[in-house]
């Protein structure tokens, strides 16, 4: 199948499992209407950043590919500290550790690079990086399995119309290929809830440096199950990987929520929801419990 043909049929299917998800929960699509359109520019940017993935996929080796792509928690970086957060200096020693080891996992195929597809895998990291903060303001007050179903809706209507539009016609689909299209939506399915869970919970910086690990994971199932011999370099890059993921995981810097207006500062329910019942760390306010200084608009609401 052409590639564009999975990503649509994938990106949909995970949309309508998630929905069958959450549909029986009461509430659980409910989300304010800034929080919607938030969730949709970033489905609509990480839609139009898999465009270019793919399409820069076509016309440079996979490994370069990904070492151009995993450039993208330096734009999580710099967008959340335009928005008012500052990384841990530990967090940010991983950075510095982490992009020079996905260099040399990939250094052995850093031959002749086309520019053009060079381009398209640097945009797509910017674009799924874009999305990571804008998902994040709305995760302060949304769950994230809400926020993974409204992000996967505009994504499918991105990808799903390009498909049409750009793509030939795919076969029937077999059943050999079935199988590996089921396990790809729902690799998409889990992945996208387990992002956003991670965004909610250690912020997006230090989920998008965590993500750094499907390098690593790559690396070693090259090794173990294709038998591929790996280079001095690439063993460097392995070792480098690894130290910068156990940093980010050891850091226990307090996170604190952005309150000052940032670049997404839009991103707010209508009333501000601050104080003890919001904590730093991410998590859900309780019901019914809106602080003092904001009951009586609570009330007039």
């Amino acid at each position: 199948m052409p590639p564009l043909a999975v990503v649509a049929l994938r990106t949909a299917a995970a949309t309508v499992l998630l929905l069958a998800a959450l549909a029986p929960r009461r509430g659980a699509l409910t989300i304010f209407p800034l929080g919607l359109i938030g969730c949709l520019l970033a489905g609509t940017f990480n839609g139009i950043g898999s465009l270019f993935f793919y399409a820069g996929l076509a016309r440079v080796d996979a490994g370069i590919g990904q070492m151009l792509f995993g450039l993208y928690p330096v734009w999580v970086a710099l967008l959340l500290f335009l928005d008012g957060q500052r990384p841990s200096r530990l967090s940010l020693a991983a950075l510095a550790l982490g992009l020079p080891a996905v260099y040399l996992i990939t250094s052995a195929r850093w031959q002749q690079v086309d520019p053009l597809g060079a381009g398209f895998m640097l945009l797509a990291g910017m674009l799924f990086g874009l999305h990571i903060p804008i998902n994040e303001r709305v995760l302060y007050e949304v769950p994230a399995p809400t926020v993974a179903f409204y992000t996967l809706v505009a994504m499918t209507l991105v990808v799903g119309p390009a498909f049409l539009i750009f793509s030939v016609p795919p076969p029937a689909v077999t059943g050999s290929a079935l199988l590996p299209l089921v396990g790809l939506t729902a690799v998409t399915f889990i992945s996208r809830v387990a992002l956003f869970s991670g965004v909610k919970f250690i912020g997006g910086f230090q989920s998008s440096l965590l993500g750094l690990a499907e390098v690593l994971v790559a690396l070693a199932l090259a090794y173990a199950v294709l038998g591929e011999t790996l280079t001095s370099a690439q063993q460097l890059g392995g070792a480098l990987l690894g130290t910068a993921l156990v940093m980010s995981g050891i850091d226990r810097a307090p996170r604190r929520r952005v309150h000052g207006k940032g670049w997404l500062y839009w991103l707010r329910p209508p009333v501000a929801s601050s104080g003890p019942n919001f904590p730093d760390r991410g998590g859900t306010p309780e019901r019914g419990t809106a602080p003092a200084e904001d009951k009586s608009l609570t009330e007039a609401g």
